[in-house]
């Protein structure tokens, strides 16, 4: 086995504090990864304090992970010692149902495997994910990772890049379309840059006044302050596809006037409260609402090779181990630019 140290919730009111624990050994299509940076997403804070129910515990969180093979099995093609890798969401599915047959696994008809906080298929042992200094993951899961890019600023690509990537793709956003992206924080400024790098024409609906600045130095062609009744009223029936990124429960209906015929809204946040909307906003000009979540295996390595052609990394604030706790504070409030990554060094 694979002694393995990391930092965990021990329960859903308990701090993260040091751990250790055994990894599986490297099986034949399994690959071993020092992990060198994890991101920290808000999903990590709502699954460790249990936000969303049915947490496992202890759990260490973490799914936006970066690193170098230490060691492959024997019947490992695609990787090799010494390569870097990056680990995402998922580290197992079905493999075999329309789903992932069609290459998006996230939708796997009996569930993908969470890198943490997840039961792995054959042993129903807990996942633990990537605060911590190693993983082993199979192959099918594990992503090709550039040497081109700032590997600690790669790290979010990982959930917050694809995410916001994969409704791009699928809606096919083209140069000249008209993109909104509604909130401006680890997913949403990573849309703007996605968006922006495909040639969409970009506007930032914010709360705040004061992010102006930054997204237009992100790549947003327009800025809308959302609390304005006037800004929203002048930005309507302009939109073909507007990314909403908030977890908060807002009222979509001046986003959904912002559509033009045809026009989709897509949801990556999820509100503790269901949204209520009337459908004549929809009935009016044929518009749409969808939700999205992360990407397929696929996907997410062409989502990298993107970044990788474009040189786009996420804005990040690096912190040591110790101040996990810390940064879940301060992302709660919002306190953060616009991603936390760990130094898995600091262990």
């Amino acid at each position: 086995m694979n002694q393995t140290k990391a930092y965990a919730a021990e329960a859903a009111n308990a701090p993260l504090a040091p751990f250790s624990f055994e990894r599986r050994e490297v099986g034949a299509h399994d690959v071993l990864i020092e992990i060198l940076y994890c991101g920290v997403c808000h999903s990590d804070v709502h699954q460790a304090r249990d936000e969303w129910g049915g947490s496992i515990f202890p759990m260490v969180p973490g799914h936006e992970i970066v690193g170098r093979v230490v060691e492959v099995g024997s019947h490992v093609k695609q990787f090799k010692q010494g390569d870097l890798a990056g680990v995402g969401c998922m580290v197992d599915s079905c493999q075999h149902c329309s789903s992932c047959d069609e290459g998006v696994e996230q939708y796997c008809e009996e569930g993908f495997t969470g890198t943490y906080n997840g039961r792995e298929r054959e042993t129903g042992a807990p996942t633990y994910g990537g605060y911590a200094s190693h993983i082993v993951v199979r192959e099918e899961f594990v992503l090709h990772v550039s040497e081109k890019l700032d590997l600690a600023r790669v790290a979010p690509l990982l959930c917050a890049g694809i995410t916001t990537y994969s409704p791009l793709r699928q809606w096919k956003v083209k140069a000249g379309d008209r993109v909104g992206v509604v909130g401006l924080g680890g997913l949403g400024h990573m849309a703007v840059k996605l968006a922006a790098a495909m040639g969409a024409e970009v506007t930032v609906f914010s709360t705040s006044p004061s992010k102006e600045k930054d997204a237009r130095e992100l790549g947003a062609h327009k800025f809308v302050v959302s609390k304005d009744p006037e800004a929203m009223k002048a930005a309507g029936n302009y939109f073909d596809l507007i990314i909403n990124t908030v977890s908060a429960k807002i009222d979509l209906t001046p986003y959904l006037a912002a559509l033009r015929l045809d026009g989709t809204m897509v949801l990556l946040g999820v509100p503790p409260e269901a949204p209520e909307i009337h459908a004549f906003n929809l009935i009016a000009k044929r518009r749409r609402i969808a939700g999205s979540l992360i990407g397929g295996i696929q996907e997410t390595q062409e989502m990298l090779d993107f970044c990788a052609e474009h040189n786009i990394m996420s804005d990040i604030e690096m912190i040591p181990m110790k101040d996990i706790n810390e940064a879940y504070e301060r992302m709660v409030k919002g306190d953060v630019h616009y991603r936390f990554v760990i130094d898995l060094q600091t262990l």
